[in-house]
């Protein structure tokens, strides 16, 4: 079936429900797929209840003839058949109300997200075409490229006059000096986060009116540590794109903002501010900030488990999916890397491929947690796992295996 059927299918469903209980990732894709699809329902008149939530299961869907889980469920064969699913995922489930690229042939790592993937379903239930700058979230949130579907999306958007395409320094941050002070995407070793250094660029970088961009970039190489993987540098300065509907116009300061609070257990905050609710906007940005701020003191106090660097601990499980996108991305690495924290009842694992290696994560993490009593799943190249306390040892012997293989 072609994504546009399958949107078609889950579209008419959901405007087929009298009352829609919608539950989401807590990332700046997931809840950014979930505001979409909301603010369609509400113009459509259909009511609606909206949860953010880390992880979904079989045993949280009471209703399933009128759930809707937007980008997670698509893992979970054991579902009921009934539930509407929207996601980008591995899927494993075969219900007939799910859209998601993997399933009409197109990469749902790279090329669609699953933002991306409920506007389609929104075109289908109304006019929405101004959501377009909400699909842009998943593609920064995710680490995806404009390619694709993803572009295709993009390009409505600039033709709609609801997407400006502009240049300039690339990093999320309501400031030059925020940016830095909080930056984990990317993460730059020597200078996220490290204020004296940070000052001393500002001021060498300072021109009469504004910094100077070239300097400020040509001071933050020379600053980063040795240990800066080279593609930090490329994602210093390039592509802006201004949201003509949004409450906070820079694409990629919403995405981290829609991001950091979802992570921090605000979801109603940033679903509201994907809403488009004005006054909640400096609430949200702080409570994002102190998110990044979270990730990079843990990313400081990550301690490696064996000496070749691919497995790291962390205390706080709540910035362990974050400190993983950096020791990947953004720090010279060769093989995968996992980071594991102890979260309640069991381990909290996050494993990521750095730039340019190819390994099915999400079939190893799968495989590995199945036999360790946990389960796992997600992306080729971005996958996590949960795991009884006891069975740690077996499960990093196990990776260390896998991505040696």
């Amino acid at each position: 079936m072609s994504i546009q059927a399958a949107a078609e299918r889950v579209a008419a469903q959901i405007l087929a429900t009298d009352f829609v209980e919608v539950y989401a990732h807590h990332d700046a894709d997931g809840i950014a797929a979930a505001a979409i699809l909301c603010q369609a329902m509400l113009r459509a008149g259909r009511r609606f209840r909206l949860r953010v939530r880390q992880s979904i299961g079989t045993e949280d869907i009471v209703h399933p003839e009128s759930t809707l889980l937007c980008d997670f469920g698509a893992g979970l064969a054991d579902l009921p058949g009934t539930v509407m699913i929207v996601d980008h995922h591995v899927p494993h489930f075969e219900g007939p109300f799910h859209v998601n690229p993997r399933l009409a042939g197109i990469d749902g790592e790279q090329d669609l997200t699953a933002s991306g993937t409920a506007y389609l379903v929104a075109q289908e239930m109304g006019d929405n075409r101004d959501l377009a700058g909400l699909a842009l979230l998943g593609v920064f949130g995710d680490g995806q490229r404009f390619s694709g579907m993803n572009l295709e999306i993009l390009n409505e958007g600039i033709a709609n006059g609801f997407i400006v395409p502009e240049r300039g320094f690339a990093l999320p941050g309501a400031s030059v000096r925020e940016a830095l002070g909080t930056a984990v995407t990317p993460y730059i070793p020597g200078v996220s986060g490290n204020a004296a250094t940070i000052t001393r660029i500002l001021e060498q970088a300072a021109g009469e009116e504004a910094v100077a961009t070239d300097l400020l970039l040509s001071l933050l190489v020379l600053e980063a540590g040795e240990e800066t993987a080279p593609s930090v540098f490329s994602r210093l300065y390039g592509g802006r794109y201004r949201l003509e509907r949004e409450v906070i116009d820079d694409a990629r300061t919403l995405a981290a903002v829609i991001d950091g609070c979802g992570q921090q257990g605000r979801g109603g905050l940033a679903a509201a501010v994907c809403l488009r609710s004005p006054d909640l906007v400096a609430e949200a940005e702080e409570v994002a900030a102190a998110y990044r701020a979270r990730v990079l003191a843990a990313v400081m106090a990550a301690e490696r488990v064996e000496e070749t660097g691919r497995i790291y601990r962390v205390a706080d499980a709540g910035a362990a999916s974050g400190v993983a996108d950096c020791l990947a991305n953004d720090v010279r690495q060769a093989a995968p890397v996992a980071v594991v924290a102890e979260n309640g009842a069991c381990w909290q694992i996050s494993a990521r491929c750095p730039p340019g290696v190819d390994l099915d994560l999400e079939a190893l993490l799968r495989r590995l947690a199945a036999e360790t009593g946990g389960s796992g799943g997600g992306h080729r190249s971005r996958a996590g796992a949960r795991i009884p306390l006891d069975r740690i040892d077996e499960f990093e012997a196990g990776f260390l295996r896998g991505i040696a293989a």
